[in-house]
Formats: C-alpha cells, sequence, structure tokens
C-alpha cells in the first residue's frame, strides 16, 4: 500500500478520533496552546503597538525587533530556554509566544498609523483627549489590519505548536509527528500533519470572515470624531 492510501487509513480509524489519545483531545490540546501563546503575547504587543501607532515614537527600534525576532528559530529558541529552565512546557511556550510578537506587534502599530492623519486632527480639534482619540477613532478604524495581525499570529503559532510535544507529558497535534517519527510510521506523521493543516485553514477561514466583518463596518459606518 502507499503512504497517501495508508494515511487514509488512518485518518478514517474510528480508535484514533477516540479517548484522550484521538485525534480531537489532541486538536483541543494543540488550541489551548496556541490560545495560552496568543493570549500572552498580545499583553505584551498590543499595548506597545498602541503606544508606537499612537505616538510614532520608537517605530525604527520596533521594525528593527520584529524583524529580528522573526528570523529566530523556534526550535532554537527552545533548546535555549530549556538549557536554563530543563524542557517543560514554560520553555515550549516562551518560544511561542517569541514567534508570535512580532505579527501582533507590527498588525497594531501599523493598523494605528493607517488610519487618516485628517481624521486624528478632527478628533484633537474637538478636544478628545490622548486616550480618546485612541480608543474611539484610531482602534475602530485600525481594526481590520490589527485583526490581520491576530490572524497571522495564530497560523503561525498553530503550524509551529508541534513542537509542544517534545516536552514530556505534553499533548498537541505534534505528538503525531514525533511518536510517528520515533517509529517510522509515516502513515500516522502524514496524517497528523494533515489534521495541522485543516486546522489552520479552518482557523483562516474563521479569521478571514471577521476580517472581513471589521471591514464592511468600517466601510458603511461614517466615520464619527
Amino acid at each position: 500500500m502507499s503512504v497517501a492510501s495508508e494515511t487514509w487509513d488512518w485518518l478514517t480509524d474510528s480508535a484514533n478520533w477516540e479517548g484522550p489519545a484521538g485525534i480531537p483531545s489532541r486538536t483541543l490540546e494543540h488550541l489551548q496552546y496556541t490560545g495560552m501563546t496568543i493570549a500572552i503575547a498580545a499583553v505584551i504587543a498590543i499595548p506597545l503597538g498602541f503606544y508606537i501607532g499612537h505616538t510614532g515614537r520608537f517605530r525604527g527600534i520596533a521594525v528593527a525587533s520584529t524583524g529580528a525576532l522573526r528570523a529566530l528559530p523556534t526550535l532554537g529558541v527552545l533548546t535555549l530556554v530549556s538549557l536554563h529552565s530543563g524542557i517543560d512546557l514554560t520553555a515550549a511556550l516562551v518560544a511561542l509566544v517569541l514567534l508570535a510578537i512580532p505579527s501582533l506587534l507590527a498588525g497594531t502599530y501599523a493598523g494605528i498609523e493607517a488610519v487618516d492623519p485628517a481624521t486624528v486632527d478632527a478628533a484633537r480639534s474637538i478636544g478628545m483627549t490622548h486616550w480618546q482619540v485612541l480608543w474611539r477613532v484610531e482602534v475602530p478604524l485600525g481594526l481590520p489590519i490589527l485583526i490581520g495581525g491576530f490572524r497571522t499570529a495564530t497560523l503561525q503559532v498553530i503550524a509551529t505548536a508541534t513542537i509542544a510535544a517534545a516536552v514530556p507529558g505534553a499533548g498537541g497535534l505534534g505528538v503525531f509527528l514525533l511518536s510517528g517519527l520515533a517509529v517510522s510510521d509515516y502513515p500516522r506523521v502524514v496524517g497528523g500533519s494533515v489534521v495541522v493543516i485543516v486546522l489552520a485553514l479552518v482557523v483562516d477561514l474563521l479569521f478571514a470572515a471577521v476580517q472581513r466583518l471589521s471591514t464592511r463596518r468600517r466601510v458603511s459606518t461614517p466615520e464619527r470624531v
């Protein structure tokens, strides 16, 4: 039998869809790791992005730092952190957070900067404070780009969160890849990869729908300041 047909057999085997080691459970674990990563990265990146986009300060540093962080190999970061703290889930989350921050940060300050300066000036001319300009003008108008940052970061994390399976006792869809490679079970490896791809496509479609909705609301709603 070919790997493709064996992979199909693995994906359609009911035994692989049941219990704590089944595909649904591993998918839920994968989404949990992704959610934790994005939440932590957002707490760091979103306030910085708001500040940079609103004030224009430190933009050059932000561009350089996001480029540097994107160049970091996630597996290398996991290895480096593990040398100091041991191989645990924290090390995996640190590596994934560093992966997610650049897209979130860039999407946030780019969304704020994309707002028409004339609109911002009009808001300030009627007496809005800096906070009011940010939350009532810049954030709503820059929301489609900000969501795009979340979209990119989330897809990157979903694709890379398989490294969490390298942590003893951890789960996620990476378990299928690593356990399959360990015993040369290539249908399991390919099947696990297919599940990761399908999950990423579904999440991407959801983000695309939200992004279109936010863009449509922005176009259909007159700008008020």
